[in-house]
């Protein structure tokens, strides 16, 4: 089996890296602008910390685009 690098960030970590409220994030969640949380339990969810840094990263070069 192949050992990744992969880490998984709880939502504290989200709202820290990002800026937003919890309850934002659903919103974007559910309007398929943000990455999808992993179940990890019955009422535990966790984020791939790589997609969520991609994301803070491409809403960073839109905005350098869009204000050229």
């Amino acid at each position: 089996m192949k050992k990744s690098n992969i880490r998984l960030i709880r939502m504290p970590e989200v709202l820290s890296k990002t800026g937003f409220k919890k309850s934002w994030i659903y919103l974007l969640i559910s309007n398929d602008s943000f990455p999808k949380p992993i179940k990890m339990g019955a009422r535990a969810i966790a984020f791939v910390e790589a997609e969520i840094d991609q994301w803070v990263e491409d809403r960073i070069n839109e905005s350098r685009i869009n204000n050229s």
